[in-house]
């Protein structure tokens, strides 16, 4: 057996067997002396890899872009997108897929290197990414997939040797993210403009193969594939907005076929709750607010009806009846994900109309009173509200008097709601304050401490224990905004 072989690659490479138009055939550009910052030791084991041989000189070669394991067959995926309304051709400017790894489990998933030098879709760029930006995705889409969210995850980070410059001279990094696949809708929108109606079936049918294979294979595959895609992106959007987590950049090249959440790039988790609240530094205009999500979501999906259109019926009129009708169940799905989610954080098992009166009397207290998101519901779950800032409001007297009322009224006892709750409110999220302190830390310092010890409380979201305490409380109030940026 070779030494590359002993990682554990087992690569298969079906989207390199789809028409051409859709990626070109491209190595990564080698990086001077990589290093290794960290590996996810889990998730390299649930792959099939060996973590310990990953540690070694080849495995670390291979993160980097410098050396291709055996089976490999390095791509850059071509796609376009609606950024900020704006549709434009894009494509993997920065990163390559090395292959589709085949787990012992029979899975496929998609593993990508982020950084790894210019492609044929750079479009000026340097093909290349900062330590910080990279470290961020690894911690967020963690958590993310700690918090049960559907998500691409993070491998591993290596550093390059080399600098990238930005506004300053910043070291370079690649990221090694794992995915179910990177379909994205912009995918589908490349291929709606620049390809033919054989191209765009062929796409449609890979996606059903991928994602949705329990769906038969006939005429009406691809109004299956549309509703499949509107039903899972639904439950993704309410569980971003369970969680308070606000993406920041949700143009249709960021949107998944999956229904996974990917591109960590300006996201971040809200703290006091408001709807309006944007961290982006380049979304002025509040497109992607937090109380947004669920509307560009179906803005995105409706982007991706049109490019099926074709498949959908030979006849347009009828085609666009089709798509219509898919479409108009959207907003139904997601209000019953988000109401569904939302009763469960308040312990609600069972459905009563007065309900959506008692979530949203709540919601706008807290919006009132700038409570802390994940902090209300959490103090709710514990029965510390005299740690709230809505404790000593009449409002809030009220509220509770209400909610304790309507929790007399379901069959399940009051142990049962208090269970439901525990598993519904995370005690931590990754605050922004503390990302940051790990970045600066792991960046500037070259102390990966502060990001592992994050990483460890962040691995176990729902769990509530007095070590965590400090990992709860929101940041020091501040005069100035906080302020993501897309990574870079």
């Amino acid at each position: 057996m070779t030494k590359r072989n002993e990682s554990g690659w087992n690569f298969d490479n079906s989207y390199a067997r789809l028409p051409k138009l859709l990626f070109s055939n491209h190595t990564p550009t080698p990086v001077h002396s990589p290093e290794l910052i960290i590996l996810n030791s889990s998730l390299a084991t649930s792959l099939g890899l060996n973590g310990e041989v990953l540690q070694r000189k080849e495995g670390i070669a291979t993160f980097a872009g410098n050396q291709i394991p055996e089976g490999a067959s390095p791509i850059a995926q071509a796609y376009a997108g609606h950024q900020f309304g704006h549709f434009t051709k894009l494509g993997d400017g920065r990163a390559l897929l090395i292959g589709e790894q085949i787990t012992p489990k029979g899975d496929r998933f998609d593993i990508q290197l982020k950084g790894s030098g210019r492609t044929p879709y750079s479009r000026g760029g340097d093909g290349r990414a900062s330590l910080g930006p990279m470290l961020r995705e690894y911690i967020i889409s963690e958590a993310m997939y700690a918090l049960g969210i559907p998500t691409t995850r993070s491998l591993a980070v290596v550093t390059t040797g080399e600098s990238v410059i930005r506004e300053t001279a910043l070291p370079g990094a690649i990221l090694t993210r794992v995915a179910t696949s990177h379909l994205r809708v912009g995918t589908f929108q490349f291929v709606a403009k620049w390809g033919t109606i054989e191209e765009l079936q062929a796409l449609a049918d890979y996606a059903l193969q991928r994602h949705f294979p329990y769906v038969e294979a006939d005429e009406s595959r691809y109004l299956s594939l549309l509703q499949g895609v509107i039903k899972r992106q639904a439950e993704l959007i309410a569980k971003w907005q369970l969680v308070g987590f606000i993406h920041g950049v949700m143009n249709t090249d960021n949107m998944t076929i999956s229904g996974e959440t990917i591109d960590y790039g300006p996201c971040a988790f809200m703290d006091t709750y408001e709807p309006a609240t944007v961290f982006s530094s380049i979304d002025r205009e509040g497109r992607y607010a937090y109380g947004n999500q669920p509307y560009i979501a179906g803005w995105n999906l409706a982007r991706f009806a049109e490019t099926i259109l074709p498949l959908l019926h030979e006849n347009q009129d009828r085609a666009i009846e089709l798509a219509q009708d898919a479409m108009s169940n959207f907003n139904e799905l997601f209000q019953s994900n988000w109401f569904g989610g939302i009763r469960a954080k308040l312990g609600l098992f069972n459905v009563e109309p007065q309900d959506e009166a008692l979530i949203e009397d709540l919601l706008s207290m807290m919006q009132k009173y700038r409570a802390d998101y994940t902090n209300t519901f959490l103090s709710l779950t514990y029965d510390k509200t005299e740690d709230s800032v809505l404790s000593g409001t009449e409002e809030f007297k009220q509220w509770y008097e209400r909610w304790q009322t309507r929790l007399t009224r379901q069959e399940d006892s009051k142990d049962f709601s208090s269970q439901l709750m525990k598993n519904s409110n995370p005690s931590v999220i990754p605050r922004n304050h503390q990302v940051e302190a790990a970045l600066e830390a792991g960046v500037k310092q070259g102390d990966s401490s502060v990001m592992e010890e994050l990483l460890d409380v962040l691995s176990d979201p729902y769990a509530y224990s007095p070590e965590k305490i400090d990992y709860c409380k929101p940041p020091e109030p501040s005069d100035k905004p906080y302020r993501t940026f897309c990574g870079t």
